[in-house]
């Protein structure tokens, strides 16, 4: 599973996702031109000393990039179907758009189908970004039960009680 983010403003939100990644052991996609260096500090400040750990793809054509991927999804405050409607596999790419643009409607003309949103009150514009990966990434996780994870039998009868 990857996180993809087309065009990122913010450094501190790609920080944020980049610590997320690491601890959830999902690959980062970065979509060119971003919205600050990658050793800005605010990109290393938020994500600690994890971004030296974390892998991340740099890529310029998303369009291309999508052609060879078996599963992907867009997360849009304008999709009309709801992120927990759709079925998640270990490949499946989870897209996100920059801060200020979103994704392109060309997207959603080509490819309208994989777009799904996280509800939220009518007239918001949208959640933060990081936050907004977040909880995308942990349903996407949790409907492939958390795969890529390994939890001993004792581990998990400690988190039960």
């Amino acid at each position: 599973m990857k996180i993809v983010l087309f065009h990122p403003d913010i450094p501190q939100n790609t920080g944020n996702i980049a610590r997320t990644c690491y601890l959830t052991q999902t690959g980062l996609v970065l979509i060119r031109p971003l919205g600050f260096s990658l050793s800005h500090r605010h990109l290393k400040r938020a994500a600690l000393d994890y971004w030296n750990e974390i892998s991340v793809e740099l890529i310029d054509d998303l369009a291309s990039y999508l052609e060879k991927a078996p599963s992907f999804y867009f997360f849009s405050s304008k999709a009309t179907a709801r992120f927990t409607d759709v079925r998640y596999t270990e490949q499946s790419l989870l897209i996100f758009g920059s801060e200020t643009n979103g994704l392109p409607h060309c997207f959603h003309e080509c490819w309208k189908e994989n777009f799904v949103t996280i509800p939220m009150k009518p007239d918001a514009r949208c959640l933060n970004l990081s936050n907004a990966v977040a909880v995308g990434l942990y349903e996407a996780l949790r409907q492939t039960h958390f795969a890529q994870f390994t939890f001993s039998e004792n581990k998990r009868k400690e988190e039960i009680k």
